[in-house]
């Protein structure tokens, strides 16, 4: 696999975009990521969502409502294949004063035209040691 530096900085970088318009209440950059059989797994949702149209439903009515202005993407982490690359790390938000923490996995294939797509997100509450 030629420059997998490149690709893992790359996979990031699409991720990082899309938090930052999901953190100014803008779910666009996360539906343009997502191939049109994406699986979506989230802990406040009683069962997983196929498809990007699934999707989209789930996120317009929180559409503008959300507004981080803090948050970190911790030791985020991309193992890569041929055509796939699973990109996980840990995701800390800084809002009213609280932190919150959930772990999210994201996989990613290359789609026809070469573009990096997700394929499958899987989000999960933080579970401290203790």
């Amino acid at each position: 696999m030629k420059d997998t530096e490149a690709i893992r900085a790359a996979i990031i970088a699409l991720e990082k975009h899309a938090l930052e318009l999901w953190n100014d209440g803008d779910p666009d950059g996360f539906i343009a990521l997502s191939s049109d059989d994406v699986v979506y797994m989230d802990p406040a949702l009683e069962h997983k969502l196929t498809g990007k149209e699934a999707l989209k439903a789930y996120y317009d009515p929180i559409r503008g409502k959300i507004k981080i202005s803090e948050y970190r993407m911790i030791d985020p982490i991309v193992q890569l294949t041929a055509d796939a690359a699973v990109l996980t790390y840990d995701y800390e938000v800084h809002r009213d004063g609280c932190i919150f923490r959930m772990n999210c996995t994201e996989v990613y294939r290359t789609n026809p035209s070469r573009q990096w797509e997700i394929i499958h997100t899987h989000w999960s509450f933080f579970q401290p040691a203790k």
